[in-house]
């Protein structure tokens, strides 16, 4: 019984072996060269996500670029049929190139094949970033896969054009909400620890510097930083800092308030 049990076990991950490998295989473990056009283009538009204009306006936007800067950036959008291993040859990728891949049939839009010298710039995490901003399945539902892909590619030139990046620049809407509501919770942490302890103080800076990593954190590091890090706009900068020091105030007079009643009432 224990033997069938097992044979059953190994024959499963057999096949659950060559599933991933049929289906999961790399975007261009094949080499299809017939599916490459017969004059040269840094756009291969398989997948139709751009429009006509789309695709004229980015193949001309790209060769100058190239010729401006140096940098190659290649996009070749692929569904069930993808060229594989020949766009190395036919676009020459070498370690100045980028070459983006858009596949819809993965939970993420894009993919990216960045060469060395990129790296030098933006570094691996930016390209992580990069990847789950644009050619996530809401962004994609939203803007489309053409905007996905344009919008990939515009902020790879910014960054190019800036001398690099360390984060990807732009400030998404979902992402400001986060850091609004950490500044928010930073502040009333703060307003919380800076109620006075002892008759006489007005505020209590051993305990608010007692819990400063703390508040510190939420406010600095995950409501300030990913801000002027990645835009230099300052309104979203002046709504988590009006935010923070509002929050501040509210939980402190709250605190008073509720410690003023509690005290008369043990009176």
């Amino acid at each position: 019984m224990n033997y069938i049990i097992n044979s059953v076990k190994i024959t499963l991950s057999l096949l659950l072996v060559v599933l991933c490998f049929v289906l999961g295989r790399p975007a261009l473990g094949a080499d299809n060269p017939e599916l490459l056009p017969q004059d040269f283009t840094p756009v291969i538009d398989l997948a139709r996500s751009l429009s006509s204009q789309q695709r004229s306006e980015l193949e001309n936007s790209l060769n100058d670029y190239e010729n401006k800067t140096g940098w190659k950036i290649r996009v070749l959008s692929q569904y069930e049929k993808t060229p594989g291993l020949a766009v190395r040859e036919f676009w020459s990728l070498d370690e100045r190139s980028l070459l983006l891949i858009a596949d819809p049939r993965g939970g993420n839009l894009l993919n990216f094949n960045v060469g060395d010298a990129y790296f030098a710039l933006m570094p691996r995490l930016f390209w992580v970033e990069l990847q789950t901003r644009f050619g996530n399945q809401y962004f994609v539902k939203d803007n489309g896969e053409d905007g996905a892909i344009l919008g990939a590619i515009t902020a790879v030139e910014t960054c190019l054009d800036k001398g690099g990046c360390a984060v990807v620049p732009g400030l998404p809407q979902e992402q400001w909400v986060w850091t609004l509501i950490t500044s928010i919770l930073g502040g009333v942490i703060a307003g919380f620890a800076a109620l006075p302890r002892k008759e006489g103080d007005i505020i209590a800076w051993s305990w608010l510097l007692l819990l400063s990593p703390l508040w510190v954190m939420l406010f600095g590091v995950f409501g300030i930083a990913p801000i002027v890090t990645r835009t230099s706009d300052l309104l979203p900068l002046s709504r988590n800092i009006l935010s923070f020091a509002a929050s501040a105030i509210s939980s402190y007079l709250l605190a008073q308030r509720s410690f003023s009643i509690k005290s008369s009432k043990d009176i």
